[in-house]
């Protein structure tokens, strides 16, 4: 196959012009900063979206899950679960706080955290009050189960939502399953601010907090008072603009990615190979990132090091470094499933729950994330469909 001109990302942003209006209307108010209407309008627009009672606006993600894990009232030496396999980020925002991150692993039906090994983990520790879950590549987990059994022990859930704002469980947003919830608007994400990040709670007094940490915690005082320690997190003005401009494409998006990802699910039905998957009778994600897992029996030998991956071509088997290799050769880009937290170097010592088997670690070494971008062609994407076949050959 011939190299692309023009690079495939995995996921890049996807531009309108609606946000360089708003940008502009900052620039010429000259709210350059961390107050406007754009913020004012963003926060408005994620509640109305997502179903929830306040929204902070805030600097990315991350910032949004610690401010999240702060209001759920995690202190230094408390252990929390945490989702196994997700990006440091949702469990780093436990470790600010000096909190130990205990993971539990996921399932086949998601890919998400297991409801069953969450049990576990709270028969195990049974003083655990917080959990951190993330929705990955933008396919909800078991919400209604994980919620029951956060409320049968008292425990205050998290939601990180940061991959899957406007994808659906049971009819209802992602977002807004948690006490406290985060979402991201990085530039990869299903729509960007660039940067920038969103917490949402149905607490009015959480909020104000959240509002008033973001903002390096000062007082209502005529100079600068501080009782506690802040953060500088809140979300600038011009950032918000460019959301402001993305949220009205948010639902074409997902259908450009919802596309992208029958199409390959068609192209690979005769290959040994599955989607990430889900159930379409109770959710419906936003298919933020299309992934494939290979069947166990036709994968090769691939080797992993701490940092290097390798394998043995066998006639009619393919396995993950391969195809990304092939990808890349192509001029478009693939990435390994999210390293599960309990095989990081930084957190290999701390506690990991399962039940059978290590599920994180298996989808791990068969899976891999496909170009999504949502301005591929279907001409780019037939072409990286059949690179992918041919791995198998």
């Amino acid at each position: 196959m011939e190299r692309f001109d023009k690079k495939v990302y995995l996921s890049s942003p996807t531009m309108h012009g609606e946000e360089l209006k708003f940008m502009t209307e900052a620039y010429q108010t000259n709210w350059m900063s961390t107050i406007g209407e754009n913020i004012n309008q963003v926060e408005k627009i994620t509640c109305e979206k997502v179903g929830c009672k306040y929204a902070v606006a805030l600097s990315c993600g991350t910032a949004a899950l610690h401010l999240a894990v702060k209001l759920a009232g995690v202190k230094q030496g408390d252990k929390v679960f945490c989702s196994d396999m997700t990006f440091a980020a949702t469990l780093n925002s436990v470790v600010y706080e000096k909190a130990e991150p205990i993971f539990i692993d996921s399932e086949y039906e998601t890919w998400n955290m297991d409801p069953i090994a969450l049990e576990k983990a709270f028969e195990k520790y049974p003083e655990v009050k917080v959990v951190v879950l993330a929705n990955l590549y933008g396919t909800p987990a078991k919400l209604d189960e994980i919620v029951t059994i956060c409320k049968k022990h008292n425990a205050i859930l998290v939601e990180d939502a940061a991959e899957s704002l406007g994808a659906t469980f049971k009819g209802v947003q992602t977002g807004s399953f948690g006490n406290y919830n985060a979402i991201s608007f990085n530039g990869n994400k299903i729509i960007t601010g660039s940067s920038g990040g969103m917490l949402l709670t149905d607490d009015e007094n959480a909020a104000l907090k959240a509002r008033k940490w973001s903002t390096q915690s000062r007082e209502n005082a005529p100079w600068y008072q501080h009782e506690e320690i802040g953060y500088n997190y809140r979300m600038s003005n011009v950032v918000a603009g460019v959301v402001r401009g993305q949220y009205p494409y948010l639902e074409e998006h997902i259908a450009q990615k919802k596309a992208i990802y029958e199409r390959y699910k068609e192209g690979f039905k005769d290959l040994p190979v599955k989607m990430n998957p889900y159930d379409p009778n109770v959710c419906e994600p936003n298919f933020w990132l299309s992934c494939m897992i290979i069947d166990k029996d036709t994968m090769c030998k691939q080797e992993r090091s701490a940092l290097v991956a390798t394998y043995v071509k066998e006639k009619g088997k393919s396995c993950p470094t391969e195809i990304l290799e092939k990808l890349n050769e192509l001029n478009a880009e693939g990435r390994p499933i999210w390293k599960p937290m309990h095989m990081q170097p930084i957190y290999c010592k701390n506690d990991f729950i399962y039940v059978n088997g290590d599920i994180g670690a298996d989808i791990f070494e068969r899976g891999l994330c496909l170009p999504s971008d949502n301005k591929m062609t279907e001409k780019e994407q037939e072409v990286i469909i059949e690179v992918i076949k041919s791995c198998f050959k």
